[in-house]
């Protein structure tokens, strides 16, 4: 107990107060349930805290050893969690199949890794630690399900109620036999333990006759097995737990009511956006990539800045005032991009990469930056500091490079382009970023109107079309 207060004292000293506050009170006073796993926006919606420092402030806590926190492999079809890691460099570049979902999915990190914290056994033992004393749908809701699907409690009973034919808990080597009515709908055996699924297509005349089936669970189980075609009636279900663990064979019947159950979906917290976000780029440096890894990402809006003649400043100013100025203009640019939900990938000299989830959020932070050297500048009565901001959006590859966590790819290669083509404090944009709604409605609220041109960047086979923003 004493390490855990002198942890939550670290944590009051290196996170925002009120979110340390509120994340004692959920160790100290939360249900088993509410420490597995946490979804840390929903958190911040419910406790009206700000996500960026909540997720700052569950990162220094991991840290600091009072959570555990991993990254699932979510199936995009059901939600359920397809594999837990406890690093990123255990994920896996080949297919992870869903046995409910009978698919295969990449393990992309814009919305199929989920990051989670789970509150760590030294600090307080939850059901969680121990899954497999936990009750069947417990199992279901707070292992096999990520914790973007949206569970009502009154709804998930009523609708197990509707969903269900049968479960059961089958001890390791032990056997069991299910007594099923089969309905004249799509029937899956799904187990979640070893995601293994039997799919049945009920269908034809009715019968009275028993109809038999057997499922065995093994050590190494094949995901889902051929469908087969039964007849509405009685089913007996023989079942043999091989797998050395204790499964829960269950028997859902795949219609409306099962959609219902698991298509209500939240925000959560996504490996993209822990890859964009300041503090874990500082706090985990070594949950990084390993130098092999190479993680496909679908959309990521990057901003380029370059600092204007910064030679020729030197020259003009002397060493002492232009290194100064140049460090104070590096204060502003990584503290706005901080606050507007963007991380620094690297400094180059005097220029900045920088990654953002949304276009919008590099948007606010590009106006941001301009009027901050346009402030630093009337601080001193000069128009010294210059800033040539390029921002572009598309797919890229998370990678290691000089063992620094990086991005590659041509939509980086345009983004630095397009930020050397400014020539003057003008911002220069892509297609992709202007074409986002809410891109034209800080534009309009800035009343900035674009300027578009074509333009030859440099490597780049075609002319793209740019937009300037005066």
């Amino acid at each position: 107990m004493s390490e855990t207060k002198a942890q939550f004292s670290l944590l009051k000293q290196t996170a925002d107060p009120a979110v340390a506050d509120a994340i004692q009170r959920l160790v100290e006073n939360g249900e088993d349930h509410e420490l597995n796993r946490i979804n840390l926006l929903d958190f911040a919606t419910r406790t009206g805290l700000d996500e960026e420092r909540v997720i700052s402030g569950f990162l220094h806590a991991s840290r600091l050893g009072l959570f555990d926190l991993t990254w699932n492999v979510l199936c995009p079809g059901c939600g359920g969690v397809l594999d837990a890691h406890a690093t990123l460099k255990s994920l896996r570049p080949d297919d992870y199949h869903c046995g409910l979902c009978a698919c295969g999915y990449e393990a992309s990190v814009d919305e199929q890794v989920e990051v989670a914290f789970t509150v760590s056994p030294r600090v307080r033992r939850i059901a969680a630690h121990d899954p497999n004393t936990l009750p069947l749908w417990e199992y279901f809701k707070q292992v096999f399900w990520s914790s973007g699907v949206d569970f009502n409690k009154e709804s998930f009973a009523t609708l197990t109620d509707e969903v269900v034919l049968d479960a059961l808990e089958l001890p390791a080597g032990e056997k069991a036999v299910m007594s099923l009515q089969l309905p004249p709908q799509f029937i899956i055996v799904f187990e979640p333990v070893t995601h293994t699924a039997q799919f049945i297509d009920v269908q034809g005349e009715p019968t009275r006759e028993r109809q038999q089936l057997q499922l065995i669970y093994n050590k190494t189980p094949q995901p889902t097995g051929a469908t087969v075609t039964l007849r509405p009636g009685p089913l007996r279900l023989a079942l043999d737990n091989q797998a050395g663990v204790r499964v829960l064979p269950s028997v859902f019947i795949a219609a409306e009511g099962l959609h219902h159950l698991i298509g209500k979906r939240k925000p959560f917290l996504t490996a993209k956006r822990m890859l964009t976000n300041q503090t874990f780029r500082d706090v985990f440096k070594a949950d990084n990539l390993n130098i092999d890894q190479r993680l496909k990402i679908t959309s990521l809006t990057f901003l380029f800045t370059d600092l204007k003649g910064s030679t020729a400043l030197y020259e003009r100013v002397g060493d002492l005032v232009a290194f100064d100025l140049v460090r104070a203009h590096f204060h502003a640019l990584l503290e706005i991009i901080s606050s507007e939900k963007g991380a620094v990938v690297k400094t180059i000299g005097d220029a900045v990469m920088a990654t953002f989830i949304r276009p919008e959020h590099a948007i606010v932070a590009g106006l941001r930056m301009r009027a901050a050297m346009d402030a630093l500048n009337a601080e001193r009565g000069t128009d010294d500091l210059v800033v040539k901001i390029g921002i572009h959006e598309g797919p890229c590859l998370a990678v290691m490079l000089n063992e620094r966590q990086d991005y590659f790819g041509q939509t980086v290669n345009i983004a630095a382009r397009v930020q050397g083509l400014s020539t003057s404090r003008a911002i220069h944009i892509t297609g992709p970023v202007i074409d986002v709604p809410a891109v034209a409605a800080i534009l309009d609220e800035a009343d900035i109107a674009p300027i578009q041109k074509q333009a030859a960047l440099r490597g780049i086979a075609d002319k793209i079309v740019v937009y300037e923003l005066p």
